[in-house]
């Protein structure tokens, strides 16, 4: 539903306007970004490989800090397929690539996936693109008992939090044709999955198979586990926007269907201020780095539904978009 105030096209406008000076790389600060990040990634992983020589206890508790380098690690890769990382093509295709690699996302795949989330996140007729399965409440009850078994095991937040990671993990090493994968993406999988094999290979050639899964796939799990949250909270929550198609609109979508997520700094440098994701869905040719400055900087952007932490673990309860109510409801509120 747009502003009563302004008709559709003033608003088009308007926005477009608001976001343009933000859009667009610094070339300087993007490859300084991706240095600083894998270099710190690498470093830690050093590190980690130093310390289980005396310590696995010590090891396992830097996997926090590898985790969330990894983290950082997919935002790049994120950027990357937006082309708001680098001018250069050839620059954002192997960049793309290695981040992918290394967070085990093939990514000629995911930026397909991914814009279609973008063009659809909201729609009720174009669900199923890059999100969790979502179902209406009259949709729920027309099921079998199976049916809404399932739907609810995959809805359960412990689902989502520990077994989430091992579908990112297992899930995108094959890939069948459909509407997002086509031969282009096809191969990004296989040659994904080719490189991550050599990889791990010389990883365990050099370090050995316990320093690879205490070191990489300890932090590679914490890390889809914040990721799952992360994505999760970014479009499930009690007041999200939800229309059919007819009704869509897309900047309702971005500023209403995309929360505010309040992270300390810390955790926003992490995340690459991904939490400000009603500006990234509004304009995703906006490099991480400039999010945070065009939410603060523009009063439109303020009326966001905001999430923090505490109320983004309860929205993982919410499981089903009531028609009624026009909010996400849980599954004890339809009994």
């Amino acid at each position: 539903m747009n502003p009563p105030t302004m008709d559709a096209a003033a608003i088009s406008a308007d926005w477009r306007n608001v976001v343009q000076p933000y859009i667009g790389p610094t070339t300087w600060r993007s490859v300084a970004q991706v240095f600083v990040t894998l270099g710190l990634l690498a470093a830690t992983f050093a590190v980690m490989g130093m310390a289980l020589d005396n310590s696995v206890l010590i090891t396992l508790a830097m996997a926090p800090l590898a985790a969330g380098l990894l983290v950082k690690t997919f935002i790049l890769m994120h950027d990357c397929a937006h082309g708001s990382l680098f001018t250069s093509r050839r620059a954002t295709e192997v960049i793309g690539f290695i981040t992918g690699v290394i967070t085990m996302t093939p990514f000629a795949q995911w930026r397909r996936d991914h814009a279609l989330h973008h063009a659809s996140s909201g729609d009720l007729d174009r669900r199923g693109h890059g999100d969790v399965p979502t179902l209406t409440v009259r949709e729920y009850l027309a099921k079998t008992p199976r049916e809404q078994f399932w739907y609810r095991f995959v809805r359960h937040p412990a689902t989502l939090l520990f077994i989430g990671p091992l579908h990112l993990m297992l899930g995108q090493r094959i890939r069948g044709r459909s509407k997002a994968t086509r031969d282009k993406q096809v191969s990004s999988v296989w040659a994904t999955n080719a490189a991550i094999v050599i990889a791990a290979g010389i990883a365990m050639w050099l370090a050995g198979w316990k320093a690879v899964l205490l070191i990489y796939f300890f932090s590679y799990y914490l890390a889809a586990m914040a990721g799952v949250w992360l994505f999760y909270v970014q479009h499930q929550f009690e007041d999200a926007y939800w229309e059919e198609h007819g009704e869509w609109d897309y900047f309702t979508a971005s500023l209403k269907g995309s929360s505010h997520l309040r992270l300390p700094a810390v955790f926003r440098w992490f995340t690459g201020n991904i939490g400000v994701h009603h500006v990234h869905h509004l304009a995703p040719k906006i490099p991480n780095y400039r999010l945070q400055r065009c939410h603060d900087e523009n009063a439109m952007f303020h009326a966001a539904p905001v999430v923090t932490p505490v109320s983004g673990m309860a929205a993982l309860r919410l499981s089903l978009w009531c028609e009624d109510r026009r909010r996400l409801v849980r599954f004890d509120e339809i009994r």
